[in-house]
């Protein structure tokens, strides 16, 4: 019996033929240019929170926004942060004739729950170079307190 047995040979052709990778890079070609374009368009804020003693400092990646279609809002320990994207471009050739014009509008935002309180007089924000920076000092006596079980 043992000599009846073919041996696989993973370099043949057939030996590897799987019908189904070839379908999963048909969908992937298919819906790339879709998924690209939802990634730019509205590509998710991305935010990174750290806290002091004193403070909770903010950093939010917002590309391609002007300063004044950034709104923050502080509502006691929720922070919300949105912006408005328009970028327009128009690529003209020597004969002043437009050879490209590129639209793009979207809005992002972003809302999260910070631990403590923020005391809102106080907070500041400053914009430069596509990043949003946020300083939230922390509103005093709202640490909380620990109730004892009767």
């Amino acid at each position: 019996m043992a000599n009846h047995l073919i041996r696989r040979d993973p370099q043949h052709p057939l030996g590897r033929f799987d019908p189904f990778s070839d379908m999963e890079e048909f969908m992937h070609d298919f819906f790339a240019p879709v998924l690209h374009v939802r990634d730019v368009g509205n590509g998710r804020m991305r935010v990174d929170i750290s806290e002091t003693e004193q403070a909770y400092l903010v950093q939010a990646e917002i590309p391609g926004v002007s300063k004044g279609d950034i709104k923050v809002s502080i509502d006691g320990n929720r922070v919300s942060i949105s912006a408005e994207r328009k970028n327009e471009r128009e690529t003209r050739d020597a004969g002043g004739k437009v050879v490209r014009s590129e639209r793009e509008y979207g809005q992002q935002y972003r809302s999260f729950v910070l631990p403590q309180e923020v005391d809102d007089a106080g907070a500041q924000a400053r914009y430069q170079d596509g990043v949003l920076l946020l300083d939230l000092p922390k509103k005093e006596g709202t640490g909380g307190r620990q109730l004892a079980i009767q």
